[in-house]
């Protein structure tokens, strides 16, 4: 599931637009995912950036025009390149390109590949708002979304020409993002998954809380994963400092008893529930209405027990529902991890040792998969997207199972 893009043949189509810089980053970004990448250029866009930059990055050449070339096979390389490509990127793409691809126009060497390829084309608009929100435009991109192209919907802000609205460049994360979703197959479609990450924290006084230092990057790792393979998610998240997944419902709480609330609530609908958060077990009994002066050597502070979601959660899971609990250990992972399976009614537990440098706030993760038959399964360090997807593998194979 992490090698939608891996050697893959991309085709970069770049148009002139102030926004063709960005695209630069956007070839970096699918050249990280392993996709190999060629680049195609208007006239127009070589105004605002050239050639050379892009020749570098890919280490291909780019081709700019149909005749002009030194190429031996210049005049038939739309054709060769369309043939290669698995996947076709549109960015910027401008009103002008929008309007050739919509009718069929190929009136140069970018114009005549696209009406060559057979491959999936995805599109990234960018331009003055106007320009965007025009009939035209919109007729036009009707037209290609018909015809199966993938339109990555523009961002809202500043633009360069002094105004404010859509038409702005997607972030080139956010376009790796959709078309590693385009490239995922579909095995969730249809179920509700539900996944709770990051910390809580327990007020001491208005100004200092009791936490831990989980990142949320797991969690929200499955969230995305779940949600490019299809399924409806709901990501129930402590304060964490990153941005969550695209078409996810995020629902943000502080406090262990918010939390409870929010991920209990969820539950009813929820298929496959992930229970990822590093819940504090304890909080301050009394919590100080002002913040507490610094006045004694000493400072005693009475704790009491939090809720256990997952336990409650285990209570209240229903025989068509998958739950999974994780278990962050410093030792005696399979012990603990075990003995949190049984208690707390899970069909599988993912266990970690954390610590030095281990999992807190790493963007790798080493986990072992503790499941309900007795079945015990261990990965390899590897990035915590990679995680995501097997353990996803793992818990639709149970679902579909009815455990």
């Amino acid at each position: 599931m992490m090698e939608q893009l891996k050697n893959k043949n991309v085709v970069l189509c770049v148009t002139g637009g102030i926004a063709v810089y960005k695209a630069v980053e956007l070839l970096r970004l699918l050249q990280k995912q392993g996709a190999k990448v060629r680049v195609i250029m208007t006239r127009a866009a070589m105004e605002f950036v050239t050639p050379l930059t892009f020749q570098a990055l890919s280490g291909e050449p780019v081709f700019t025009d149909l005749f002009n070339d030194n190429t031996v096979d210049a005049s038939i390389r739309h054709i060769r390149w369309a043939e290669d490509a698995d996947l076709v990127v549109v960015a910027p793409a401008t009103a002008n390109i929008i309007g050739k691809m919509a009718h069929g126009i190929a009136d140069d060497a970018l114009s005549t590949f696209l009406l060559a390829v057979r491959s999936r084309i995805v599109i990234c608009p960018a331009m003055n708002t106007a320009m965007y929100e025009s009939r035209a435009v919109q007729r036009n991109i009707d037209i290609l979304e018909n015809d199966g192209c993938l339109l990555i919907e523009p961002g809202v802000g500043d633009m360069a020409c002094g105004t404010s609205g859509a038409g702005r460049f997607p972030a080139p994360a956010d376009i790796v993002d959709r078309i590693l979703t385009l490239m995922t197959p579909k095995d969730l479609k249809g179920r509700c998954v539900l996944v709770s990450a990051g910390p809580t924290r327990e007020a001491i006084d208005p100004v200092r809380f009791i936490s831990n230092h989980s990142s949320g990057k797991m969690g929200y790792a499955i969230a995305r994963a779940a949600e490019r393979r299809g399924a409806m998610v709901t990501l129930v998240s402590g304060p964490v400092d990153i941005e969550p997944p695209l078409h996810v419902k995020l629902v943000k709480v502080q406090s262990a008893d918010q939390m409870k609330e929010a991920f209990l609530d969820a539950m009813g609908d929820a298929d496959i529930a992930v229970k990822v958060a590093a819940v504090a077990d304890y909080r301050v009994k009394n919590q100080a209405e002002h913040k507490i002066k610094k006045t004694e050597e000493q400072l005693v502070l009475e704790l009491e027990k939090n809720p256990d979601i997952l336990k409650c959660a285990g209570q209240k899971k229903r025989s068509d529902q998958v739950l999974v609990g994780f278990a962050a250990e410093t030792q005696d992972l399979k012990e603990n991890a075990v003995k949190k399976l049984e208690a707390k009614n899970l069909d599988m537990i993912v266990g970690n040792l954390v610590g030095g440098g281990k999992g807190f706030g790493t963007d790798d993760n080493t986990v072992t998969f503790f499941f309900k038959d007795g079945r015990v399964e261990s990965l390899e360090s590897m990035d915590k997207d990679q995680v995501a997807h097997i353990l996803l593998d793992r818990i639709l194979s149970l679902h579909s199972k009815g455990q």
